[in-house]
């Protein structure tokens, strides 16, 4: 086969994709199609978009706080160290553990925000002050970018709030002595 019969062939295949390439953006043109009215599927921890544009929808509405005193009591800590499998790529919750991309949570509940030394927590934690209560860890474990906006936690949260309290029930025995109930 010469240079020729293969310029031919190039030449064939280059003009049938830009053929279809053609017909694709005529056919976008005159078909033009509508954005959908609502989205297909939400995506966890992605803020839905409003009807008007691309501002964002309302926050979300305030979910009610449980009664931490009964509910940490009933809460599977079993369940909630299976879960936070998750959260050992970026935290260790062993006593003298090390930090790693977040800090150490071996004693959390009731610790002082933004305290555990050798980590450099973000001015969005370090604002929020006051001591890791059980409702703050609540809703941050919900969804942490609402609950401190700016947080370098990347974490989307846990929708299921059983979820949560299995979580908090799992940390709170991660200490010397459990963090007393409310």
């Amino acid at each position: 086969m010469d240079s020729f019969e293969c310029t031919k062939i190039i030449g064939g295949v280059l003009g049938t994709v830009l053929f279809i390439d053609g017909v694709h953006i005529a056919s976008q043109m005159i078909y033009e199609t509508p954005p959908p009215a609502k989205p297909g599927y939400v995506v966890a921890g992605v803020p839905a978009q409003a009807e008007t544009g691309n501002a964002p929808a309302p926050a979300p509405a305030a979910e009610a706080t449980p009664n931490f005193a009964t509910a940490i009591q009933t809460a599977d800590a079993m369940a909630g160290a299976g879960i936070a499998e998750r959260c050992g790529a970026c935290h260790d919750w062993m006593k003298g553990g090390p930090n790693k991309i977040g800090p150490n949570l071996y004693g959390v509940v009731g610790r002082p925000k933004a305290s555990h030394p050798g980590f450099d927590y973000s001015a969005a934690i370090k604002m929020k002050g006051g001591n890791w209560a059980y409702a703050d860890l609540f809703n941050f474990l919900r969804q942490p970018a609402v609950f401190a906006p700016g947080t370098k936690m990347s974490f989307a949260g846990l929708p299921r709030p059983q979820d949560r309290l299995n979580v908090i029930a799992f940390l709170r025995m991660q200490a010397d002595s459990p963090a007393p109930l409310p």
